[in-house]
This record gives C-alpha cells, structure tokens and sequence, in this order.
C-alpha cells in the first residue's frame, strides 16, 4: 500500500507556526504522526485525531472528520452526542473560542485532504 503525505499550507498565525503532517495509506489508516511546532490547542488535537483515526478505513476517518468538524463549530446540547466521540470530546469546548477553531480542526484538514488524495493545499475554511 503506497504512503501519502499531505503537508498542510503554512498560515500565518503566531499561535500556530507549522502545521502537522499526516502520513496515511489510501485503504486503511495504517499510521499516521503528526510533525511540527504549534500552539497546545492543535498539538492536542492532532494527537487525539492521530488515535482516533489508527486502523480506521477512510471512510470511517471522514465521518470522524464529520463529527469533530460539527464539535468545533457549533454548540452542544446533547451529551449523548459527546459519549459516543470518546475522548475526542474534549475539544467541544472550542467552538466557544472562534480564533481557536483554527487550531484545533488543523490536523483534520490536513488529514481530510490527505485522504482525497487530490493534491489541493490545505484550508480550515
């Protein structure tokens, strides 16, 4: 199974200076780590993100994309939603904090264009 890596576009925030890398196969998440130097937010994000997805096809991966891309954008108002994200649930606080968001969903863009396989540079828009 041939390696991707998807580097994401450097933005230009003091808080988070270099984005992480995924490193994925095309079938199934065999691994996948994460590099570089950014704010706690997005290091702990990908860190989760990188447990979270291990083993997963990827299809499963972006509906996991889906889920944590609704966790940080938008409020909860149902637990039952939070438990079935396990220790991802940690993050849906940040939707409080709008110049977080960015962060915080990094290391899943990268990891969702990584898996189109398409080659476009890397947005959290």
């Amino acid at each position: 199974m041939e390696t991707t890596e998807q580097d994401a576009e450097r933005e230009q925030r003091p808080s988070t200076q270099s984005p992480p890398t995924a490193f994925v196969g095309h079938e199934e998440i065999l691994d996948i780590s994460f590099v570089g130097s950014s704010c706690a937010i997005s290091k702990a994000s990908a860190s989760l993100m990188t447990d979270s997805v291990k083993g997963k096809t990827a299809a499963e991966a972006e509906g996991l994309f889906d889920k944590v891309h609704t966790l940080l954008t938008e409020e909860h108002k149902a637990e039952a939603n939070l438990d079935e994200l396990g220790k991802l649930a940690v993050l849906s606080g940040v939707w409080e904090f709008p110049a977080r968001v960015k962060c915080a969903s990094l290391a899943w863009h990268t990891l969702h264009t990584a898996l189109k396989g398409d080659g476009e540079a890397v947005s959290t828009e």
